[in-house]
């Protein structure tokens, strides 16, 4: 652990601060560092449902719009990049 990069209050004494350090090491994934921009945290999903029944809701009535080819391909790697990192994950064939 390197603790130069983290500031702690002045009132904390050292033994507090290498407790805390541990503690903070075993849940590092859940923390938004480095090169990840978010956290990972397991166990926690959130289950959306669409309705779909009549009276269908003003924006599924909407007409669909196509993006250009360019934009899908921008939009997929976002996607790419969610999915390499887990914070969403693949359901279906879809």
């Amino acid at each position: 652990m390197n603790s130069r990069r983290a500031n702690f209050s002045t009132t904390l004494t050292t033994k507090p601060k290498i407790s805390l350090l541990k503690m903070l090491g075993k849940i590092r994934p859940e923390f938004a560092i480095g090169k990840e921009p978010l956290g990972k945290i397991r166990g926690h999903d959130i289950e959306l449902y669409l309705d779909v029944e009549r009276p269908y809701p003003p924006i599924l009535r909407r007409s669909l719009y196509a993006e250009s080819l360019e934009t899908r391909k921008e939009i997929q790697k976002d996607v790419n990049k969610l999915l390499d990192m887990d914070v969403i994950r693949k359901i279906g064939d879809n």
